[in-house]
């Protein structure tokens, strides 16, 4: 019999998804819209480092909200100016729009109905009451298109600022911040929820500030032409204005999910598309197809749930203003038949009663709008509200310009609370000695290097440079002194010359050449169609394995760095490049404080102090020499590869 607990299904398709999500909105409470199911969430999450956490966003409560708001506020302070110049505009727009009907009033009334008045007379009030008529209208239209520019220069210059700052914030996040988020949730920030949260502009600042000037000049001058139409009229709007903020409230959630769901999809396209040699390897392109589709459709039946939400107060409304026009007809028509009211009075305050619901549905049919900018610009603050990673200290010192020593102090880490990685890693490195760090996978080899590169701070103990502590020291002076060269290398999708010149710009042509000559590349790389203008494709996708490592090593031999960092560096050169390339690599060492991370004994060997690792400790340390002689486990694998025969098999100790 079997025990172990059974673990629900899964919803596979678009129509389980969405009635999962239609039940949870449905019984959950809806006083705080962040409450409700954010939707299916996505598979598996993209890893970078197996050690390291990954964590969702959770969705801001009311507090959290409403500082969102004022911090949004806050970015636009320096727009004030621009505000300012939209508002007259449109004061000066909407002003004349009010005198309009009382055009058609005067001309029915005192022109057109006036017996008292003989044909001359009458044509000659008309030519002037509609030359005045035209040139208002004029006047109110060229205003209206002078506010709807500067309005639009307003955002452009709105979205560019914050689109830099958002991007500046997020280069600068942590790491565990960053894997959190994923590539879509990144992208979908920078491009969708930026323009969204623009439009906040119109939606809940402009846009209710005119509705309120409108409606109140409205309101007076309906009050002065007939009470009791008036208040016939108004009566309408405070039931329209609680039905509008009812089902707002009830919408506002769909789309937070919906933009949810939507980075959750873009995320996972991404990852398809940058591993699509597994993809069709593996023979999943049917699979990455339906999942993609099923996502969409999800996200489509969502958009519909919330439509037919808007259809109901859609409706509603165009009801209430039929509604009202039936009765300002009807009972305006009973006024004039009384004497109490004229036929300019009816006609005049059926256009003012346009001019007053009009601003009343601007306000309802942007609700839903404003909900889908609200829920973008909390995406985007939540970001600009996150600490940067590792400030510095007030008082924080330059970074040495040589490298004296690297010590470190009963460090340890721990990517997640009561587990740590690193333990009681106590080493003194002099400058300019290189560091080689063995063991088994997942040893903490590379989290040591993360420290020294200060990727993540230690948990307890400390790293110092020169007798400093490496939180005492500015961050950016600190990582001018690293060069980091990985197994997994990393190639933007530029020239040749761009990626080796990555770490120094300003680099000459000759230096250049002289980095890609030591790296053992310029050999391949002048046989290349364009040399070093040649481009290398999105991750370098147009090289060999073995070039990209090549262009990594010339990139950190031209930074000229302090501090190097080797991650399995050599790891991807055939024998006859690495022996090509060793040559370079001494001369690259030379004088660097150098950790190196590798499994070839021709590496590890040349290292003037090996590490080896067991599960975050330092076990056995030494030169290649002394660990031979002292036969423990560093000897043990080095007997175990040259056994093997074979140099490029990676052993079970990496």
């Amino acid at each position: 019999m079997n025990d172990q607990p059974k673990h629900p299904k899964k919803p596979r398709t678009s129509r389980q998804r969405y009635r999962e999500f239609v039940k949870d909105y449905k019984h959950r409470r809806l006083d705080d819209p962040a409450e409700v199911d954010q939707g299916a969430k996505p598979d598996a999450p993209v890893r970078t480092d197996e050690n390291a956490p990954t964590a969702e966003p959770e969705a801001p409560g009311r507090s959290t909200r409403r500082e969102y708001t004022r911090a949004y506020l806050r970015f636009l302070w320096p727009h004030r100016y621009g505000v300012g110049t939209i508002f007259l505009f449109a004061l000066v727009g909407a002003g004349l729009e009010m005198i309009e009907p009382l055009f058609m009033r005067f001309i029915v009334d005192r022109v057109l109905l006036n017996t008292a008045l003989d044909t001359t007379s009458r044509l000659t009030y008309l030519h002037a009451a509609g030359a005045a008529f035209l040139g208002v209208v004029i006047v109110s239209k060229l205003a209206s298109v002078l506010k709807d520019y500067r309005q639009k220069l307003l955002n452009t210059r709105v979205m560019l600022s914050l689109r830099r700052a958002l991007y500046d914030r997020l280069l600068h996040l942590p790491l565990p911040k960053l894997w959190g988020m994923k590539t879509g949730g990144i992208l979908s920030r920078l491009s969708g929820d930026v323009d969204t949260t623009t439009g906040l502009l119109q939606m809940a600042i402009v846009s209710p500030a005119l509705s309120i000037v409108r409606l109140t000049i409205a309101i007076g001058v309906l009050l002065t032409l007939n009470w009791r139409l008036a208040l016939m009229a108004l009566a309408v709007i405070p039931g329209a204005v609680l039905m509008s903020f009812t089902f707002a409230r009830r919408v506002r959630p769909i789309y937070r999910s919906v933009r949810k769901d939507v980075e959750a999809i873009d995320g996972r396209a991404g990852e398809t598309f940058s591993g699509i040699r597994v993809v069709r390897a593996f023979g999943r392109e049917m699979r990455e197809l339906l999942d993609y589709m099923v996502g969409r459709h999800t996200v489509l039946r969502k958009e519909l749930f919330a439509h037919r939400r808007e259809l109901v107060l859609w409706t509603s409304w165009g009801l209430l203003v039929a509604g009202v026009n039936v009765v300002i007809v009807w009972y305006g028509g009973y006024l004039a038949v009384t004497g109490r009211a004229s036929v300019g009075d009816i006609m005049a305050f059926q256009w003012y009663t346009f001019l007053l619901l009009g601003p009343v549905w601007n306000i309802v049919n942007s609700f839903s709008e404003l909900q889908r900018s609200l829920a973008a610009m909390e995406r985007v603050f939540e970001v600009l509200a996150t600490d940067a990673d590792k400030p510095d200290r007030p008082g924080a010192l330059s970074a040495p310009s040589v490298v004296q020593e690297i010590r470190f102090e009963e460090v340890e880490f721990e990517y997640h609370e009561g587990r740590p990685v690193v333990r009681a890693f106590d080493v003194v490195v002099p400058g300019g000695s290189v560091v080689a760090l063995v063991g088994r996978s997942g040893a903490g080899k590379t989290t040591v290097t993360d420290l020294v590169a200060r990727f993540h701070d230690p948990t307890r103990g400390r790293i110092l440079v020169n007798g400093v502590d490496l939180r005492d020291l500015r961050l950016r002076t600190y990582r001018d002194l690293l060069a980091l060269v990985q197994q997994d290398v990393f190639l933007f999708d530029g020239t040749v010359r761009d990626n080796i010149a990555y770490g120094r710009p300003g680099a000459a042509d000759a230096e250049v050449e002289d980095a890609a000559r030591r790296a053992n590349a310029h050999e391949f790389i002048v046989k290349l169609s364009e040399g070093y203008e040649t481009v290398v494709g999105e991750r370098g996708v147009r090289l060999s394995g073995g070039q990209q490592q090549r262009l990594a090593i010339a990139r950190a031999i031209l930074a000229s760095p302090q501090i190097l960092i080797l991650d399995e560096a050599t790891s991807n050169l055939d024998t006859e490049s690495e022996q090509l390339i060793q040559a370079s690599m001494a001369a690259l060492l030379a004088g660097r404080t150098t950790f190196v991370i590798a499994h070839r004994l021709s590496t590890v060997r040349r290292a003037d102090l090996i590490l080896l690792m067991e599960d975050g400790r330092v076990t056995e340390r030494g030169s290649h020499e002394e660990l031979m002689a002292a036969r423990g486990t560093y000897y043990g694998m080095v007997v175990r590869q040259m056994e093997s025969h074979n140099p490029n098999v990676e052993e079970e100790w990496r």
